[in-house]
């Protein structure tokens, strides 16, 4: 049994037939499939138009709608390498999974052409729920064994203050995961 590695989920045993099955397209209807994906990967709220483009694309190739989604789901559910490697060269060592070179070169490419903005749209959607504009701290408490923060949260168009108070642990462990943030964040800029 084959593991996702980002969730330890079995792997089902359908993803497998499934790029067996594209394996059998045509160079010109895996590029359509792929730029239908990362349509919807870069819009993913427009869900019923990707699904009314796939029952048109099955409907074209002589393929089932049902089957069609399935196939697009086992593409979704692999990870698409890191950075430069080659989806097939990653889905033959983790996955055990082949993928036409052709094929598996063009889906590269395009994840190399679209990560950046897929990269941005993930970030915006995750880290701007709400913007730290502003931080003030004192130290509180009877003997100074507390933390007192006042923070300037931006949400929408209008800050609101946080007050939190910390014992000098949770504010070390506190400062720790904002500069881990602080980190991620310099990846992506």
């Amino acid at each position: 049994m084959l593991q996702l590695h980002f969730t330890k989920d079995t792997l089902p045993d359908s993803v497998s037939a499934d790029f067996q099955t594209l394996n059998k397209f045509t160079e010109q209807q895996f590029v359509s499939l792929t730029e239908l994906l990362y349509q919807f990967l870069l819009e993913p709220k427009e869900s019923e138009r990707f699904l009314a483009q796939l029952a048109e694309f099955a409907g074209e190739n002589g393929m089932g709608a049902g089957p069609l989604r399935g196939l697009m789901k086992s593409i979704l559910l692999l990870p698409h390498g890191k950075h430069k490697t080659n989806l097939s060269f990653f889905a033959i060592v983790r996955y055990n999974i082949r993928l036409n070179e052709d094929k598996a070169t063009h889906f590269s490419d395009q994840w190399r052409v679209h990560n950046p903005l897929l990269s941005r749209l993930a970030v915006g959607q995750t880290l701007m729920v709400n913007q730290l504009v502003d931080m003030e701290w004192k130290f509180g408490g009877k003997f100074c064994s507390s933390l007192q923060l006042k923070l300037v949260v931006r949400k929408g168009n209008s800050t609101q203050n946080v007050f939190m108070e910390l014992t000098l642990p949770q504010f070390y462990n506190f400062l720790h995961e904002m500069e881990r943030a602080r980190a991620s964040m310099d990846c992506f800029s």
